[in-house]
């Protein structure tokens, strides 16, 4: 077994049982998406997917690509997310901790943050209401240190993959 495949085993093995189940066979195309996009911690479009599929396997079919993210997102290993652009990205979602992100409008940058101060009022405000959240999602939306710097930029749709920057972070006093 390759390195790579020991890489993911706990993912394979998930998938594996997911596409069973579905009735599905695992195909090697399946699996070489799978480890393409686990292999990355971008935020990816499909175009961006397969893009980087192609380049291991000229093969590989946009269609191809198209169903196994949306079988790897219901089997729990990606998840879809969405900056405003109007693309749809997909980000790990298997053992990664739960996060929010600010998008800049003007380069695109999606930075993940995390906040127990955020999450403790999430949760108050459930209890206010008496309402029991399954998820959640916070997006926030501005300009990063850079683009604030630049006297002219004008906000550009942000094109490929997104560069993650992960922050933990505190909000408010406590």
């Amino acid at each position: 077994m390759s390195r790579g495949k020991d890489k993911f085993s706990n993912e394979r093995a998930i998938f594996l049982e997911y596409i069973q189940a579905a009735g599905l066979r695992r195909t090697d195309q399946r699996e070489l998406i799978m480890e393409t996009f686990l292999g990355t911690e971008e935020h990816l479009t499909i175009e961006d997917l397969h893009r980087l599929v192609q380049k291991k396997d000229d093969s590989v079919g946009h269609t191809t690509v198209y169903r196994t993210l949306r079988l790897l997102t219901e089997a729990g290993l990606a998840r879809e997310v969405r900056f405003g652009d109007n693309k749809t990205y997909f980000e790990h979602h298997y053992n990664h901790a739960h996060h929010d992100h600010m998008i800049c409008t003007g380069c695109g940058l999606v930075i993940e943050f995390v906040s127990e101060e955020i999450e403790h009022l999430q949760d108050q405000a459930a209890a206010k209401f008496d309402f029991t959240p399954t998820h959640h999602s916070l997006r926030l939306w501005g300009t990063c240190r850079e683009c604030s710097m630049k006297k002219d930029s004008a906000p550009a749709a942000p094109s490929g993959a997104q560069p993650r920057v992960r922050v933990k972070t505190t909000v408010g006093n406590g």
